[in-house]
């Protein structure tokens, strides 16, 4: 009769975002995890399920690293959001408030009959109010312009810093093969 090794596997399931997956599995697999499947999860999202040996040497520093790895991920995600989040929120109540300059510049002219100060006064208001809606998107890149040179060189330090646990990581592995 003849014997099998037996191996016992702990198994994950992580979702991400469809454009991200390839990096989660690079990030995964530099820490032991193997690749079972990819399944579309959401929208815009998979979910990948993994499996890693139970006996692992490293284990610990592995989990460790991984966790680290994952704070790190999170971290950059929310620095690439942070770009275009204030410059989203301003471009948006702005907007609004252009809208209504133009719609007072509409109600002064069509409420107010027979009067030439109120259509004056209206086709004023309405050019303001196109003006500032034009004025709008200029802005907006501005924001995000200058936001994202702020936010850039901490983006590259955080991206350093998960290639070096990466490694970290995959330095554990191998030690284990050698």
């Amino acid at each position: 009769m003849q014997e099998k090794d037996f191996v016992s596997y702990e198994y994950k399931t992580v979702t991400v975002k469809a454009k991200e997956q390839s990096k989660a599995m690079d990030m995964y697999e530099a820490f032991g995890w193997e690749i079972t499947t990819v399944a579309p999860a959401t929208l815009d999202g998979v979910t990948l399920s993994l499996k890693r040996d139970r006996k692992q040497k490293h284990k610990q520093e592995l989990t460790k690293l991984e966790r680290q790895a994952e704070d790190l991920t999170d971290t950059i995600n929310s620095l690439e959001r942070s770009k275009t989040m204030f410059g989203n929120i301003f471009a948006y109540i702005f907007g609004v408030i252009a809208t209504l300059i133009l719609g007072g510049g509409m109600c002064l002219v069509m409420l107010i009959e027979n009067s030439i100060p109120a259509l004056i006064g209206g086709i004023a208001l309405g050019i303001v109010g196109i003006a500032l809606c034009v004025v709008n998107y200029p802005i907006y890149k501005n924001i995000v312009t200058k936001k994202t040179k702020q936010v850039l060189p901490v983006i590259d330090d955080n991206e350093e810093k998960l290639a070096n646990t990466l490694e970290k990581g995959n330095d554990l592995l191998r030690a284990d093969t050698i």
